[in-house]
């Protein structure tokens, strides 16, 4: 209920809108655990929506959401491990939630997990396992799945 409200004062749902205030209904969700509310709350920190912009703040609550099970913080949580966003750089540890959020149906992080083995950046080059990936986020529709695929079968011949 308090992630619904949080929801409601972010998106102006029959009330006026209001960052604050949504930020602390997501911060009372987040705080009992609520995954969905936690990585609402490091939108709002990542964005400075009701709070003011901390990255390190967006980070801590992007990891309780992933280690929760959110697919959404587990895929951002890995960007955020690959360029050092309020965590410290850790590459491994990118591939790492991206290939939670993979196993989890996400377009965006089989994409991503497919151009990490591509590229060989916190495991080794695979290029057998990058396609693999890409075509699970290919059959979901990601289009740059669809190009890497491309790409890498005209690089084969």
């Amino acid at each position: 209920m308090q992630r619904r409200l949080g929801w409601i004062c972010a998106k102006g749902q029959g009330v006026p809108g209001d960052d604050a205030q949504a930020a602390r209904w997501f911060r009372k969700a987040a705080e009992q655990g609520d995954a969905k509310a936690q990585f609402n709350l490091g939108v709002m920190y990542e964005d400075g929506r009701g709070v003011d912009k901390d990255s390190a703040e967006a980070g801590k609550w992007y990891r309780e959401a992933a280690d929760r099970g959110h697919c959404g913080a587990q895929f951002t949580l890995g960007l955020r491990y690959y360029y050092g966003q309020g965590v410290t750089e850790d590459k491994k540890t990118a591939t790492k939630w991206c290939r939670k959020a993979a196993k989890q149906k996400s377009g965006d992080g089989q994409y991503a997990a497919g151009w990490c083995h591509e590229e060989g950046v916190g495991v080794p080059k695979d290029l057998s396992k990058a396609l693999s990936f890409y075509k699970l986020a290919a059959a979901g529709g990601n289009e740059k799945a669809l190009a890497a695929i491309a790409r890498l079968k005209a690089e084969r011949k």
